[in-house]
């Protein structure tokens, strides 16, 4: 009988880089985002709260209070998996252009590689991305997959009536998509190391804006138009239950493991009603308020069309962890909600034991 650890967390991209850099899209919006109004440029037109947070130094303090409750968030999570020493952690990530483009979407794949290595401090065009743990530009992190594991949970996934997608080798994205290394690089915040193998379950959060947007904020224009809508990806129904189908086959199973959930919830510069400047807190509070009670079937219950007017898009990845906490009758024994109207978006962390 297995034995099952849950955890939910973030990867949030501008945590990579100094905070002196001011690396959140909030201030990339106010530069060039043409869908924003002209008087939102000024911060005295912003709700008090946000001006708050964004003071004097272009919210440069509150990003600094910002990492300190994340990376204690990351440290307890950290230990808890270190606690429970899994045979393998399942990721589930969101993939927004990096490995599945226009040659196929799937809306969920399990990523069956012998091992990924991945770097993440140089960008597409080579140049070097600046860290906080001044790391070099060419330095390559190796991670162990689990391709036995990854095979026995598809094999168990199709045969629960999930027909899973999965793959052996990269398409497009040679180590991981951010939502996974970000996860990794986080988790191994003091740099420890994290010798686990990890089977990475992408999913496709992006739906509609996965290719219309490359998985973006911005519409991407051919010729000045505006490319047409995707299809949507899956619902939060069906990812709750894809979580309950995997718990169902990691019961039978012979192994321990470690389900992560790793996104942040309603983005900013997702969140049309809000004009793409601050993130939609008062839906956010509801689902975390469902998420403390264990009250799994309001998140089931969520339309796409709710979460993406919400920017909760990457909430999908949750959704697929609840659905395994709800089958397994877990509830969370540790919340840490972080929240913030100026970086982008808010965060939890949430333990589960099972």
């Amino acid at each position: 009988m297995a034995e099952i650890f849950g955890a939910g967390l973030t990867h949030y991209p501008a945590l990579i880089a100094p905070d002196e850099d001011k690396m959140y899209p909030l201030l990339r919006t106010l530069k060039s985002d043409e869908r924003l109004p002209e008087s939102l440029k000024d911060p005295m037109n912003w709700p008090e709260p946000m001006r708050v947070e964004f003071g004097d130094d272009d919210g440069y303090t509150a990003a600094q209070k910002h990492r300190e409750r994340l990376v204690a968030g990351f440290r307890k999570v950290r230990q808890e998996i270190q606690a429970f020493n899994p045979d393998f952690v399942i990721i589930f990530g969101d993939d927004q252009y990096e490995n599945f483009r226009e040659d196929v979407i799937t809306p969920f794949c399990v990523l069956a590689y012998d091992e990924f290595n991945c770097s993440p401090f140089t960008r597409a065009d080579g140049s070097a991305r600046r860290n906080v743990w001044n790391e070099p530009a060419d330095k390559v992190f190796n991670y162990q997959g689990h391709p036995e594991a990854a095979r026995y949970l598809t094999s168990g996934l199709i045969n629960q009536g999930v027909d899973m997608a999965y793959a052996y080798r990269p398409l497009h994205e040679p180590g991981l998509a951010h939502a996974f290394i970000n996860t990794l690089l986080y988790l191994d915040y003091d740099r420890e190391g994290f010798s686990f193998p990890v089977v990475p379950m992408a999913v496709n959060c992006y739906g509609r804006g996965v290719i219309s947007q490359k998985g973006g904020a911005l519409p991407v224009k051919v010729n000045g138009v505006a490319l047409e809508p995707d299809p949507p990806g899956p619902t939060a129904k069906r990812c709750m239950q894809v979580g309950a189908a995997l718990a169902m086959v990691l019961k039978e199973s012979p192994y321990r493991v470690a389900l992560v959930a790793s996104s942040s919830w309603s983005h900013a510069f997702l969140t049309a009603k809000n004009n793409y400047l601050w993130p939609d807190t008062p839906s956010d509070r509801e689902m975390l308020s469902s998420l403390k009670e264990a009250n799994y079937g309001y998140w089931s219950n969520r339309t796409t069309t709710e979460l993406e007017a919400a920017g909760q898009h990457e909430l999908l990845n949750w959704a697929c962890m609840l659905g395994a906490m709800e089958e397994l009758n877990a509830k969370p024994d540790y919340v840490e909600w972080v929240e913030t109207d100026v970086l982008t978006s808010n965060k939890c962390f949430a333990t589960f034991k099972t």
